[in-house]
């Protein structure tokens, strides 16, 4: 049943026909129905009550089953992505939940999240006892629910005049998508059960080892390692250039070209170095006649 589907009215009073129809003595009681279960893109979580399981849809928004940390149910109203967007459709969300009594709106967002999809949680609601008050209790906060989206959607509006024209419908109908939620911090599971606890100290204990074992690998590895030393500071002058020293030495006799100009060292002669820089930087203007770009092709 969608949340703009109205019931069918019960059947005029009369004398019954035959025996009264229900369950037989004995038989447990009926037991509230969950709904349709959820899709991947509803949330989660809206607020402090997780979502169980759907139980209507509109062009205006959707009807969720929902509970909180502490087991309290709540029938979860929200808008979808289209109808959030619009400005005159907030407002009669707002204003249907503002009509509702006090003690059915158990919580709703803040109108102020532009960006997010407004939502109200509708109740109270008992512990589902399978007695006839729970599900009473349970048919009240749907029809509130229904009530507050058929409101966004107009759809029970009583026509004034005669049809003209086509058909009037929203801009954002096609747009059924849920809307735009937030769950910060993540949401973390409201009761842990003794497998999931064991699991997750399971999980902890793994990591621990796992680092612990990576550290005693990395000192195996790096313990005897050579300190690396660094190079050699190359200075700089204040006005960009880098002096170079270079001291020459004699190479070995086996490696001297008899072809080589200049005198020839023989051993034992003193070598001899310049006592100052060689400076590596060339005056502007200083080139050779024929360095002329053309000349290189």
């Amino acid at each position: 049943m969608t949340a703009t589907d109205s019931r069918p009215d019960a059947p005029p009073a009369g004398p019954p026909a035959g025996p009264p129809a229900g369950p037989p003595s004995g038989s447990p009681a009926r037991v509230i129905p969950e709904g349709l279960p959820l899709l991947p893109e509803d949330p989660p979580r809206v607020g402090d009550f997780w979502l169980r399981s759907r139980l209507g849809a509109n062009a205006a928004g959707y009807l969720y089953a929902a509970s909180d940390e502490t087991g309290r149910s709540a029938v979860v109203a929200m808008m979808t992505e289209g109808s959030a967007d619009d400005a005159a459709a907030r407002d009669r969300f707002v204003t249907a939940v503002d009509n509702l009594p006090d003690e059915a709106v158990l919580a709703h967002n803040d109108t102020d999240d532009d960006d997010l999809a407004l939502w109200v949680a509708l109740g109270p609601i008992r512990e589902d006892d399978g007695s006839s008050s729970a599900a009473d209790e349970r048919l009240i906060a749907e029809r509130r629910g229904e009530e507050v989206l058929s409101a966004v959607l107009m759809d029970r509006i009583p026509q004034l005049g005669r049809f003209r024209g086509p058909d009037f419908r929203h801009h954002w109908e096609n747009r059924r998508r849920p809307g735009l939620f937030r769950i910060w911090p993540l949401p973390w599971p409201a009761v842990l059960r003794p497998a999931s606890r064991l699991a997750l100290a399971l999980a902890l204990l793994t990591m621990a080892i796992i680092m612990a074992v990576a550290m005693f690998i990395a000192w195996l590895l790096f313990r005897n390692a050579p300190e690396v030393d660094p190079g050699p500071v190359i200075p700089t002058n204040s006005n960009g250039t880098t002096t170079v020293t270079v001291t020459p030495t004699t190479p070995p006799p086996a490696t001297e070209s008899p072809n080589s100009p200049g005198p020839s060292q023989t051993p034992g002669s003193p070598t001899v170095s310049p006592t100052g820089p060689i400076p590596t930087d060339i005056p502007s203007g200083t080139g050779s006649p024929g360095d002329d770009p053309g000349d290189r092709f």
